[in-house]
């Protein structure tokens, strides 16, 4: 059982270098074995998050990586580009088993479903696309947004697809038609002020979007009311996490802070300050510790 804010401390800092420029995706494996970084250099490495050590470097790319992420399988690396691109890496060997193109712009950011079978994709030319791992084929063409998508959420149940954009909204897509031809069922949040730079679902349904606003909303994804707006970063809020029983909620901001919420109520609980360096991630491990990062320093704070 997830024992509460109260008892985070800092545990342990360690920093994971290499890259010849900025790095702008952190991304850990399930299991948090893995830790992987995506940088304008062109560069993916993959670490070992216990001990700091670079597993093996992932080249192929000609643009800056934009975003990584880890299969929840573990089985795949995904990464995406400057270069229109998505590609997809098998963990076990390094090896790219597909170039993923069907973007006219800079593809902004990657995440596997639940059971590692799709890919969804956002990007600058205003679509999200759903991909098939396995073939590298598309399944589903996502649009309506207006502006750039910028972040993508799976719910736990793969049932629905949730994507937040520059245009300030959160758009929640229906997977059942996907790959049908019959267009997806999709529900549009407003409410946001500001670039939604964040989504994520909880084990039990509820969808969160973090904001440039510097709020984060708390959302029935199914009904599209909004449950809480959450104020207190004074600056942009960039990553978003449910703890593993889904009673709280985790939000990372440029502020150099990083807030817990109790999603019963929509207050802060706790404010976690210093050495987040800007955090532009945030994730609870199975067993409750809050990982936050940003520039590839990594700050664990554990129960």
């Amino acid at each position: 059982m997830f024992s509460g804010p109260q008892d985070y401390s800092q545990l342990d800092l360690k920093q994971f270098g290499g890259h010849k420029d900025e790095v702008n995706s952190v991304a850990f494996s399930q299991d948090f074995q893995i830790l992987v970084t995506g940088s304008d250099d062109q560069r993916v490495r993959v670490f070992n998050a216990k001990t700091g050590q670079l597993l093996c470097k992932l080249k192929g790319h000609e643009g800056a990586i934009k975003s990584v992420t880890v299969s929840p399988n573990s089985k795949f690396i995904a990464s995406c580009s400057y270069d229109k691109t998505v590609r997809l890496w098998r963990t076990a060997t390094t090896e790219c088993t597909h170039i993923l193109t069907g973007h006219e712009k800079s593809v902004e950011v990657v995440v596997f479903s639940p059971d590692s079978a799709w890919l969804c994709s956002g990007s600058w030319d205003r679509t999200a696309i759903v991909w098939d791992v396995q073939d590298g084929g598309i399944v589903e063409r996502l649009t309506g947004h207006t502006s750039l998508v910028q972040s993508i959420a799976f719910s736990t149940d793969r049932q629905l697809i949730a994507t937040g954009s520059w245009d300030f909204t959160v758009r929640v897509w229906g997977t059942r038609e996907l790959g049908q031809g019959l267009g997806p069922r999709v529900l549009v949040l407003e409410g946001h002020t500001g670039n939604v730079h964040a989504v994520t679902f909880s084990k039990d349904g509820m969808l969160a979007s973090g904001s440039w606003d510097k709020t984060v909303r708390l959302w029935n994804p199914k009904t599209g009311r909004c449950l809480h707006v959450c104020r207190g970063h004074m600056g942009w809020v960039q990553a978003l996490a449910f703890s593993p029983d889904g009673t709280y909620l985790a939000s990372s901001s440029d502020d150099d802070s990083v807030k817990v919420w109790d999603v019963v109520n929509g207050q802060c609980v706790r404010t976690l300050e210093g050495q987040t360096d800007q955090a532009q991630h945030c994730s609870f491990t199975p067993g409750g510790a809050l990982v936050a990062s940003g520039a590839a320093m990594v700050t664990l704070a554990l129960t």
